[in-house]
């Protein structure tokens, strides 16, 4: 299990991402055969080498057809789905533009359906976004972390006009990251690249002790006098199990009868949540009630509300970054007594390894056998299939 550390000192965007990708070590091959997969036109993919202030950095070419589309989100996310591209980088893909949706429609003072993506919504930030994301799925990226962000003085033409840096959008998507606010002149982080860093990261920091794998820098376009303009990525192994963000969720509500709160657990699980429980409070004016608790990776979190809204009965709930330490883990599938047992097997600090039969597995092959889980499971500690080692 790796992560992968965002270091934008000089700031980020969509094509400084990938650039540093490419300078960590993805093939630019990979990437030409991807974009080409996207069936989004004729699209040629290079990448050169550059200086940015003694600092040797890979820089991204894109050469796109000339458009004129002006697409809301629901246009983008219909192109991101017809893509094809791995689940996992749809999500996190679609989770990055609706940020930028919201971000959007929070400055502007309209709604995510009727904001109009113009930057942000041509065919080179589309490219970006889902070439970045799976970019990093590609290097085996499975949690991911963020030092400060710079953000940029002055001022910045757009196609709102004219905007003072950071542009407002930015620091709407930036909420929750820490940021750093050098004397930099001019933008230096673009709203696609807050977005990558809040969908990605939601503001986790790096792990305290970690073993780099490998560094890359990605260089911006433009050479400014007073900053190396790069972005540098490191890639990790995290030491004594992998530190990643995600998102707390919850709502309390005294009005959901008892017997449709497993029902409603079942539905947020469904919805992506990497875990949901639920304990009894006291409320209000002394009424009983429950707390629904979820947690989620920062792409789920849309889902995830939307299946508490519609499978409970709260009308509003609470969210909040947060970071989540897990130990390097394995699914393998075992064969005992002709059945077939999936045994997760999670390394432990300081070596050794837990291993732990999956329930419904278990349940399953004690039917066949004509045993009750129980005993099944105590078979399966004798056998040695499931058991501590230290």
């Amino acid at each position: 299990m790796r992560g992968l550390i965002f270091d934008p000192f000089a700031g980020i965007s969509g094509d400084m991402t990938i650039a540093a990708l490419l300078d960590l070590g993805l093939p630019l091959e990979w990437l030409r055969s991807f974009v080409a997969g996207l069936n989004l036109g004729d699209i040629r993919v290079d990448a050169e080498r550059a200086n940015r202030k003694g600092i040797a950095a890979t820089r991204l070419v894109l050469e796109l057809p000339h458009e004129h589309a002006h697409r809301h989100l629901h246009h983008v996310v219909k192109i991101i789905e017809g893509t094809g591209v791995a689940p996992e980088v749809r999500d996190r893909a679609i989770h990055a533009f609706t940020l930028l949706a919201e971000s959007e429609a929070a400055v502007h003072g309209t709604t995510v359906e009727k904001v109009h993506f113009h930057e942000v919504g041509a065919l080179d930030a589309i490219v970006d976004v889902l070439a970045a994301v799976a970019g990093c799925h590609e290097l085996g990226a499975t949690s991911f972390y963020t030092r400060p962000v710079a953000l940029g003085r002055g001022w910045v033409d757009m196609a709102h006009g004219h905007f003072p840096v950071p542009p407002p959008a930015v620091l709407k998507l930036l909420q929750g990251i820490p940021v750093t606010d050098p004397e930099f002149e001019g933008e230096c982080t673009t709203p696609t690249g807050a977005a990558l860093i809040q969908a990605l990261t939601g503001g986790a920091p790096p792990p305290a002790t970690y073993t780099p794998v490998a560094s890359g820098f990605g260089a911006g376009t433009r050479d400014p006098q007073d900053r190396p303009n790069v972005l540098r990525l490191v890639l990790i192994e995290p030491q004594g199990g992998a530190d990643e963000g995600i998102v707390v969720i919850h709502c309390d509500v005294d009005d959901l009868t008892p017997e449709y709160v497993p029902t409603l657990l079942q539905s947020v699980l469904d919805a992506g949540a990497a875990d949901c429980s639920a304990q009894p409070l006291v409320m209000k004016k002394g009424r009983p009630g429950v707390r629904i608790e979820a947690l989620a990776s920062p792409e789920k979190l849309e889902a995830v509300s939307a299946a508490l809204f519609r499978g409970g009965s709260t009308i509003g709930l609470r969210f909040w970054p947060a970071g989540r330490r897990v130990l390097p883990r394995r699914m393998e599938t075992v064969s005992w007594r002709d059945q077939e047992i999936r045994v997760k097997r999670s390394a432990l600090p300081g070596g050794g390894e837990r291993a732990k039969p999956e329930f419904d597995d278990v349940a399953r092959a004690a039917a066949a056998l004509g045993m009750t889980p129980l005993e099944a499971y105590r078979a399966l500690l004798a056998d040695g299939v499931a058991r501590e080692e230290r």
